[in-house]
């Protein structure tokens, strides 16, 4: 019964601070959409501070990477990514739009907006720098680092842009959201210039990695 009355509070929470932001979500607010009484709620976490933080923390916590360490077919690897990361965030949109709101009175917030799309941006980051190391993306013009983050960074960006905003903005996203997806991982990939398969062997990467890092030093 603790544990259900807990989920219940921290889920209720989401909820009234989705629709209210953090001034107008009371605590007695939060446990009528639980079903329990305040004493309840304050018994469980004290304050209304820490039901909130408990609440967005356990909303905003980071996800699972889908990008392997060993690419196999980056296409398909990173529509797989970007339609799992565009889910994630245009189901939490209502929260994320309220923290966004909050940011100014709350800078804490603002971090905790930020959490799930800077992890998935590490996590993208790291998938690149294994394309660069197994073969896959060419070496005969070598993209500068400054350049491979902000590839990067457009990416997490148009699909975060995506699922924050096609509900509210359908004229600046005409087409459906696979095609869109699809359209953004094929750019990406020319970008960056990812071969149809890797040119060399892993181990003969490593080293010209190894030795270009060298040279940059």
């Amino acid at each position: 019964m603790q544990d259900d009355h807990h989920q219940r509070i921290l889920q209720a929470a989401v909820r009234v601070y989705a629709q209210y932001g953090w001034r107008g979500a009371t605590t007695r607010r939060i446990a009528e959409e639980a079903g329990v009484n305040e004493v309840t709620l304050f018994r469980h976490f004290g304050s209304k501070d820490a039901l909130l933080d408990a609440a967005i923390t356990s909303t905003v916590a980071e996800q699972d990477s889908l990008l392997l360490t060993e690419p196999a077919d980056p296409a398909a690897e990173l529509f797989a990514w970007a339609t799992t990361q565009h889910e994630n965030i245009s189901g939490k949109r209502a929260m994320v739009r309220q923290l966004m709101s909050d940011a100014a009175d709350r800078p804490d917030a603002a971090a905790c907006a930020a959490h799930g799309p800077n992890a998935a941006l590490a996590h993208l980051r790291d998938y690149v720098v294994q394309l660069r190391r197994q073969g896959w993306i060419a070496e005969s013009d070598p993209l500068r680092p400054t350049e491979v983050s902000a590839a990067v960074t457009m990416l997490m960006g148009a699909v975060f842009a995506d699922a924050m905003n096609r509900d509210l903005m359908p004229a600046m996203f005409p087409q459906p959201k696979e095609e869109t997806l699809v359209a953004y991982v094929r750019i990406f990939l020319r970008a960056l210039g990812v071969l149809s398969e890797p040119a060399i062997r892993p181990a003969q990467t490593d080293r010209r990695v190894s030795i270009s890092t060298t040279n940059a030093q």
